[in-house]
Formats: C-alpha cells, sequence, structure tokens
C-alpha cells in the first residue's frame, strides 16, 4: 500500500467492505486477532518505560488504569447486547459474547495499552531529547518539568530558543505563555 495523497483525514472502509470476498474478510478478521499473542511483549515493555520513569525520578506520570475506560461508560451488558445478522452461518457477529470480548475487553484494553506505551514515549523523548523536530508538537500530551538538558545551567545555554523555551519539556516556558 502507498501512502495516501488526497486523504481527508479520515480512513475508507465501510465503503469498500461489502465488495470484498467472504474468504477475505475473514482472513483479515483473523490479522486483527492475532496481535493477541504480542499484547503480553506490549505490556512488558509499557511497564518497563514506565519503570524507567519512575527510576529517574518521575512522578505524576499517569498509569495504564488512567487510559482504560469506566466500565459502567459501556452501553451493553450481556443482558442487552445486541448482535448483527452474520454474512454466513457461523459468524461471530451473531453472538454476543464475541460482542462483548471484543468491544469490552479485548479493543479498550488493546487501545489504552499502547496509548498508554504511546504516552510515556513520549515523555522519554521530552525528558532525553528536547529538540524540536516536525512531529514534536505532537508529543504536547506528555508534557514533563523539565528536560534532561534544562536540570544542568551550563547546557541550557546550548540549546537554541526554540528547544531551551518549548512549553512541552520546559514548566518554566509553559508558566511565561499563560
Amino acid at each position: 500500500m502507498k501512502a495516501c495523497e488526497t486523504c481527508s483525514g479520515r480512513a475508507e472502509i465501510g465503503s469498500n467492505h461489502k465488495q470484498m470476498p467472504v474468504w477475505r474478510r475473514a482472513v483479515g478478521l483473523f490479522f486483527v486477532y492475532a496481535p493477541i499473542v504480542t499484547l503480553p511483549f506490549v505490556f512488558a515493555s509499557a511497564y518497563m518505560t514506565y519503570f524507567h520513569l519512575w527510576m529517574i525520578g518521575g512522578k505524576n506520570i499517569k498509569k495504564f488504569t488512567d487510559f482504560l475506560p469506566d466500565r459502567n461508560s459501556h452501553r451493553y451488558t450481556m443482558k442487552n447486547q445486541i448482535t448483527m445478522d452474520g454474512t454466513f452461518k457461523l459468524s461471530l457477529a451473531q453472538s454476543k459474547l464475541y460482542w462483548i470480548l471484543n468491544c469490552t475487553w479485548y479493543c479498550p484494553v488493546s487501545v489504552a495499552v499502547f496509548e498508554w506505551h504511546a504516552y510515556m514515549v513520549k515523555i522519554v523523548e521530552n525528558w532525553w531529547c528536547p529538540f524540536t523536530h516536525s512531529k514534536k508538537e505532537g508529543y504536547a500530551n506528555a508534557k514533563i518539568d523539565k528536560s534532561f538538558w534544562h536540570i544542568y545551567q551550563e547546557d541550557i545555554v546550548k540549546l537554541e530558543v526554540s528547544d531551551r523555551d518549548n512549553p512541552i519539556w520546559n514548566v518554566d516556558a509553559d508558566k511565561e505563555t499563560k
């Protein structure tokens, strides 16, 4: 697949789904759930990142549970779970248990662990590398008080002004902008 040159920011899936043969959709479904086997490694990597931050003095770092949706926010339970008419006789879409496990556990947990891990990796990046680049503003959801470079006066003067005074990794610059 090549990069989209005319994308509007919205991925197109639903408009093409019914045109795909059932076998292709079934194989695609396999690829959605196959990464379950990698989740333990993602959790391990996320927790190693969390402990790295804790060991170097990090505090007020969001935990995994901060990224999980509140259980009460889920609309359906096993009693009222809706299902779909399947494309074929043994389609998982006809099972309440499938939708409960998928929408209440697998998807929210998967999204949460990847968002939590991305958040912490951004913190690590902001801490060790407070150097601006074209994507750095996307790291603003992982602001820190001071970067590694900002805690040593002899090194802070070496930074470009935009790196030194960036409110993403310099709380003093954030105070100045308010």
